[in-house]
């Protein structure tokens, strides 16, 4: 097997992922606070879901994230679902996308100069269950035991979906990015790519040096990509920079709209205009990266800006 990004990087030079489902769910109306967050539209509105992946692609994204970010089986089993049941969802997250890129690519209309679509399972740190902001610091208060035996069955519903490619997302650790590579090699049919949130233009939320954590994974063959997301735009340059000195895989970022989250009020405070997001993928691309996107407080909207900045480049 192959890398399946590769395909879109001889293609067209440039892979544009999604942008943030919880952002869109919020715009049509659903109310996200809730221990579930966006995987709370799994069990409410599957067909919401499929909705706002079709909206994506139809903007430009040549792949979408499954809904699965916030899944996780101690999240589900607290809301009154069995074991089963919660394995049942995690892959409907994922079979929601599938359905999504499939409709999308079979509609008739030639999709002239793409690619057909890929689908990531979306795999969120553990803080995303902690729904306390700890993806933004990595300080989770639990031992590696305990990391291993949340990620480990997810891992392996999610590697077994159907998916092209998993995204282990936001991740905020070495000791947490640690063990989903483990899993990763446990798992040999499929690739990965690994995207670390950052507290400043050097060093991931628990304070490790980025190249540190990002060199361990350079040797690692299933490693699709490495990069960046949930992370401020206005480090995302110094960021890549940074990889660009240890890696030779291709770079990811997908930051946030520029909003600052504010983790007790459980909200996001500012606004950014999509126009400009688009130009400053630009600059992402001419420092180094190749496959961009929006993370939360971005829709369709920014995806759309995006592909039709580089279109004219």
């Amino acid at each position: 097997m192959s890398n399946p990004l590769t395909p879109f990087l001889k293609h067209q030079g440039v892979l544009i992922l999604d942008g943030g489902l919880a952002t869109e769910f919020e715009a049509r109306g659903c109310d996200l606070n809730d221990p579930l967050w966006s995987a709370k539209v799994l069990l409410d509105d599957p067909e919401l879901v499929k909705a706002v992946h079709l909206d994506y692609l139809r903007a430009g994204a040549d792949c979408i994230a499954s809904a699965s970010y916030q899944a996780s089986f101690p999240g589900f089993e607290r809301r009154g679902l069995d074991h089963q049941q919660a394995a049942d969802v995690m892959r409907q997250s994922v079979r929601l996308a599938l359905e999504a890129r499939d409709g999308f690519w079979g509609d008739g209309s030639g999709h002239p100069g793409r690619l057909r679509p890929l689908v990531a399972a979306s795999v969120g740190p553990y803080g995303a269950y902690l729904t306390d902001g700890s993806e933004y610091t990595g300080d989770y208060g639990v031992d590696r035991p305990v990391l291993s035996t949340f990620h480990l069955e997810r891992w392996h519903v999610l590697a077994e979906s159907g998916a092209d490619i998993m995204a282990c997302e936001t991740i905020p650790s070495a000791p947490e990015a640690q063990i989903l590579l483990e899993l990763l090699r446990l798992t040999p049919d499929i690739y990965a790519w690994f995207s670390f949130s950052c507290r400043d233009e050097e060093r991931i939320s628990d304070g490790t040096r980025l190249v540190e954590v990002v060199s361990r994974l350079e040797d690692e063959p299933r490693v699709a990509a490495v990069g960046v997301n949930c992370t401020a735009p206005s480090h995302i340059p110094g960021l890549i920079k940074r990889l660009r000195e240890v890696t030779r895989k291709p770079i990811v970022v997908y930051p946030n709209s520029g909003e600052t989250y504010d983790a007790a009020g459980k909200c996001w405070l500012g606004e950014t205009d999509p126009v400009d997001f688009g130009s400053a993928s630009g600059e992402w691309v001419e420092a180094g990266a190749t496959i961009i996107g929006g993370g939360c407080r971005t829709g369709p909207e920014h995806g759309r800006a995006i592909r039709e900045y580089l279109a004219q480049r």
